[in-house]
């Protein structure tokens, strides 16, 4: 029912868009008064004396009231309207006269009706207006409904693909586990046999094999802990424990798989005793190494160094060969995964090794970096907090 009052209104304010308010008020105001003096001077020139020109006003001032705002021109125009009926179309026609009997009377009571007219217009604007906006915020609730259960089906079809990716690896490795063990082990067997021994081209060659065969196994350990941390299948268990303690564990097991690779160790002024899952926290030490042993090309200049640093325990690795590429130092930035961001048998398993890194240390509330030395060569660093674990 308001429809059309709605889009004459709309349509007049598009029309008149470029006026200022209160001139386009007065003006609309004269505008349709002029037009119903025009057309009741053409009612009483055909019909005389019974010219209804008080409906023709009535109509102007309802229009008045409908597309000016407030009340106050609807009002002023039913005065004016009344005005101009008993001047121009009431006997004795061009002439005030409020003594003839019903004059008065007939006068207030168009005023009245004009003024009660000019409150319902008014109201039924306002009605419609508020009936425009409800409608303009029920589209944009649906809009934003529809969208929202477009991002929840987008986010959910995400999970799901990452769930089927982590079963993937995990029986995939799993799969993997067994035969690469008894290959490292196997090759050992022959590199401690005497004809193998006396062969350097044999012994070479196994030793390759038993040095690729470790390198996969500990691939294959990475992504089970990768895949197991990111669906939150491994709880933190964090302990009381000096990093210390842990790093020199970790250099340990560094050297009995790189028994030629000299390591370098320099340890904090400050004992570093923190909360932490102690195994997660070597596997992150001993993977930056091997890192650093496999992909760097300078076997000769690895370092490890603890420090503190304000409120977090620091862990770097530094090394001495080509560095890495921006792709990766920015994607260690942005905390983005790096198993697709890197590529070749020169970075084989590098950026799995780094994505274990980053959700380790994620989950141990710790920072993590990676860039390039000036002097040449990457650096690596991660960051734990120095907190106490609270009484339960």
């Amino acid at each position: 029912m308001t429809g059309p009052f709605i889009k004459l209104y709309h349509g007049y304010l598009y029309i008149t868009r470029g006026l200022p308010r209160t001139p386009r008020n007065l003006l609309t105001t004269v505008l349709f008064l002029c037009a119903a003096c025009v057309i009741s001077g053409e009612l009483l020139r055909h019909t005389g004396g019974e010219n209804n020109s008080d409906l023709v006003f009535i109509l102007a001032i309802m229009c008045i009231s409908l597309l000016t705002d407030g009340y106050v021109y609807g009002i002023a125009a039913s005065v004016v309207g009344a005005l101009c009926i008993n001047y121009f179309f009431m006997f004795p026609f061009r002439a005030f006269s409020l003594s003839i009997s019903g004059y008065p009377v007939t006068m207030l009571s168009m005023v009245a009706i004009s003024a009660v007219i000019c409150a319902l217009t008014g109201r039924i604007k306002a009605q419609a207006i508020e009936a425009t906006r409800r409608e303009q915020d029920t589209k944009a609730l649906y809009e934003l409904n529809a969208k929202l259960n477009a991002e929840k089906a987008a986010i959910q079809l995400q999970a799901d693909r990452e769930t089927i990716r982590g079963n993937i690896l995990r029986a995939v490795s799993h799969d993997l586990r067994t035969p690469l063990t008894a290959i490292s082990g196997a090759a050992s067997v022959l590199l401690s046999s005497e004809e193998i021994a006396s062969s350097e081209r044999s012994a070479s060659l196994v030793r390759d094999i038993k040095s690729d065969a470790d390198a996969l196994s500990a691939m294959v350990e990475n992504l089970l802990s990768i895949t197991k941390i990111r669906d939150g299948v491994m709880p933190l268990n964090k302990q009381e424990e000096m990093l210390e303690e842990v790093a020199g564990d970790a250099l340990l097991t560094m050297r009995r798989r790189f028994p030629d690779c000299p390591i370098a160790l320099e340890l904090s002024d400050d004992i570093l005793y923190l909360p932490m899952e102690p195994m997660l926290i070597k596997q992150v030490i001993v993977n930056l190494l091997e890192n650093a042993i496999r992909h760097s090309g300078d076997r000769e200049h690895i370092r490890l160094r603890l420090f503190r640093q304000e409120d977090w325990a620091v862990v770097e690795v530094r090394d001495r060969g080509r560095g890495i590429s921006p792709e990766v130092s920015q994607a260690v930035q942005l905390g983005r995964p790096l198993e697709d961001n890197l590529s070749g048998d020169s970075s084989r398993g590098m950026g799995i090794g780094l994505s274990v890194c980053q959700s380790i240390i994620k989950a141990h509330d710790g920072f993590f970096a990676a860039g390039n030395d000036p002097e040449g060569g990457a650096v690596f660093r991660f960051g734990l907090p120095m907190e106490e674990i609270k009484d339960e």
